[in-house]
């Protein structure tokens, strides 16, 4: 069974760039969408979610920085990672791009192995934090003070309601219980029924049948 591909978001305003990208890209076995313009790029966006972006920063409608803003405005799509292509190599540049919200940057013109390296190691990290989210989700922690009966032990709830221990743990938890005794409570059950056993049972008198 083929897995899915990963599918990458190329924005560029030079069709040459396009070009290149998609057939390097596609040759590497990734799902490729293209738009030569910031508009075009969220209009696919409204349609699709890529597992990563290649981002141009300088493009005539909308540039590159305000571009990726309005994708991490959208909660669907603030956790894909963008990735800017620029010719810019300035400090200030580089921190606008960060502030927009792009993970890295690819400076043009493109080395394909540079290229190819930073959406691989992207696109993982992207991965191992769906997967870390999606186990934390799993886990539900209980925290904080519990009030508890000293005598019968049960749990107030978060409405005041007293309930069982156990009822209480599952509710917010995972976990699944089975009942059984300790040995402590298993010999003072044992004294208790051997007591009452003792109790109960006749004397010889009593049993003796009459002459």
């Amino acid at each position: 069974m083929h897995s899915m591909k990963d599918a990458i978001l190329v924005v560029d305003d030079q069709p040459a760039n396009l070009k290149v990208l998609l057939s390097f890209l596609q040759a590497h076995n990734f799902q490729i969408y293209i738009a030569d313009s910031g508009g075009r790029a969220l209009n696919i966006l409204s349609k699709v979610c890529p597992d990563l972006i290649l981002l141009d920063v300088m493009m005539p409608d909308i540039d590159g920085f305000e571009t990726c803003r309005r994708i991490k405005s959208d909660q669907r799509l603030a956790a894909v990672p963008v990735v800017f292509m620029t010719a810019l190599d300035s400090v200030e540049d580089k921190v606008a791009g960060f502030n927009a919200g792009g993970v890295d940057y690819i400076t043009k013109p493109f080395q394909q192995v540079e290229v190819l390296a930073r959406i691989k190691t992207h696109i993982m990290l992207r991965k191992r934090e769906r997967e870390l989210e999606q186990a934390l989700a799993e886990i539900k922690t209980l925290t904080g003070i519990l009030p508890i009966c000293s005598y019968c032990k049960q749990i107030r709830n978060d409405k005041g309601y007293w309930q069982q221990v156990e009822d209480y743990i599952s509710q917010h938890s995972q976990a699944m219980f089975s009942h059984g005794l300790c040995p402590d409570c298993y010999k003072k059950e044992m004294d208790s029924f051997l007591e009452l056993a003792a109790k109960e049972k006749p004397s010889e008198e009593e049993a003796a049948p009459p002459s």
